[in-house]
């Protein structure tokens, strides 16, 4: 894989991480997803989850395994939000960082092909996962409805600009 491609995602979706159904887990053969906190499941502002987010999480949980691995260096809130949703979890991962990422691997007892890594940003979370082979999901920041003032992401857009740049593409590719 050459450097550009270690930013791109396998699989770009259009929306927030509540579009990635179930039908596209089997599609690709995935047994497990690694699943990032922040902007990726809740907006950075929330201190909780939100009823939607919990019905998606039991649906996935149907049918795949599931890890939380953030950034975050709160145990309060990323544990808060771990335990709220019944799912194990590591915090202070700094991804693009492989460390907590593997450890969450080797607990699903699954090779890292077979595991997805979601999350909203290219050079923490798709980087990270292309670097462990993982099958990596981009998906747009989550804004809950209590949120819906206007949000701009702006190191988001920043990353997507500069991966371009570089010759990644952030469309799907075909598989």
């Amino acid at each position: 894989m050459t450097r550009n491609h270690l930013l791109e995602p396998n699989l770009t979706l259009p929306g927030s991480v509540l579009t990635l159904t179930p039908d596209l887990i089997q599609k690709y053969g995935l047994k497990g997803l690694v699943l990032d906190v922040d902007e990726t499941l809740v907006p950075i502002t929330a201190g909780s989850t939100f009823p939607e987010l919990q019905a998606w999480i039991e649906e996935i949980r149907s049918c795949t395994a599931l890890w939380l691995v953030s950034n975050n260096l709160s145990e309060a809130r990323i544990g808060g939000i771990a335990r709220s949703l019944n799912l194990p979890y590591y915090l202070g991962a700094a991804k693009p960082s492989r460390r907590k990422i593997r450890a969450a691997l080797q607990e699903m007892n699954l090779p890292a092909y077979q595991v997805g890594m979601v999350g909203d940003r290219l050079f923490t979370d798709v980087l990270a996962g292309n670097r462990l082979g993982m099958f990596t999901i981009l998906v747009e920041p989550i804004i809950h409805p209590d949120f819906t003032a206007f949000r701009s992401h702006p190191i988001r857009n920043i990353e997507v600009w500069i991966s371009e740049i570089l010759g990644a593409s952030i469309t799907n590719k075909k598989h």
